[in-house]
C-alpha cells in the first residue's frame, strides 16, 4: 500500500505545535521524540499512550482535522487500535529497544507510513537498515531490536497504526 504524500503532509501541517506530547519513556531516547494521538483507548489519561486495562478505542477530535489520514485509515479493513503521529526531531536518537507483542505472530501488527523523512534518517531493525519512503506502508516486527537516529536537518514524522490481525490483513502478507 502507498498513499499520497502531498495530502498526508497537508494534514500534518494542520497539527498545532502545542498538540505534540513528548514521549513518556525518556530513557529510550536523546533529543526530541514526540507524538499526537489520533485514536486511543476510551478515557486514556494521556491519549498518546493507551490505557493497558482497556480495549475500546475511539477516534480523537484531531483526526477530524485530518481528512486524508482518515481516508488512509479507512483503507485498513481490520480493527485499528492506537493510531499516532510520531515525530523525531533533527539530531534526535531513539535507542535500541524492543516493543513486545507487536508482530504478526502475536496477532497485532504495527504499521509505519512515513509522512516526512529525509536521507539522514537511520532506521535499523535487528541490525538491518530500512529506507522507508514517504507515503509507503511498512510492517516491521518490533519484537526485534530496533533503533532510529535522525541525522538530517528536518523532522521525521510517521503515521503509526496498530492493527489487529484478521483475514484481510493476513492477505496482505506473503503466504506462509
Amino acid at each position: 500500500m502507498s498513499f499520497d504524500v502531498a495530502r498526508l503532509q497537508a494534514d500534518l501541517a494542520g497539527i498545532r505545535q502545542d498538540e505534540w506530547i513528548a514521549h513518556f519513556n525518556t530513557a529510550y531516547y536523546d533529543g526530541l521524540w514526540s507524538g499526537v494521538a489520533l485514536r486511543t483507548t476510551v478515557g486514556a489519561h494521556v491519549p498518546l499512550y493507551p490505557d493497558p486495562g482497556k480495549n475500546t478505542y475511539v477516534d480523537l477530535e484531531v483526526l477530524g482535522r485530518c481528512p486524508y489520514i482518515a481516508e488512509v485509515l479507512a483503507a485498513f479493513h481490520c480493527p485499528l487500535q492506537l493510531v499516532r503521529l510520531l515525530k523525531l526531531s533533527p539530531g534526535s536518537n531513539i535507542k535500541e529497544h524492543r516493543d513486545y507483542n507487536l508482530s504478526y505472530e502475536d496477532g497485532e501488527v504495527r504499521v509505519h507510513i512515513p509522512i516526512q523523512t529525509n536521507p539522514g534518517v537511520e532506521f535499523l531493525v535487528d541490525g538491518t537498515p530500512l529506507a522507508m519512503g514517504e507515503g509507503e506502508c511498512w510492517y516491521v516486527n518490533f519484537n526485534l531490536p530496533h533503533r532510529i537516529h535522525n541525522r538530517g536537518a528536518t523532522d521525521r514524522v510517521h503515521l503509526v497504526v496498530d492493527c489487529v490481525l484478521n483475514p484481510w490483513l493476513r492477505g496482505m502478507f506473503p503466504a506462509e
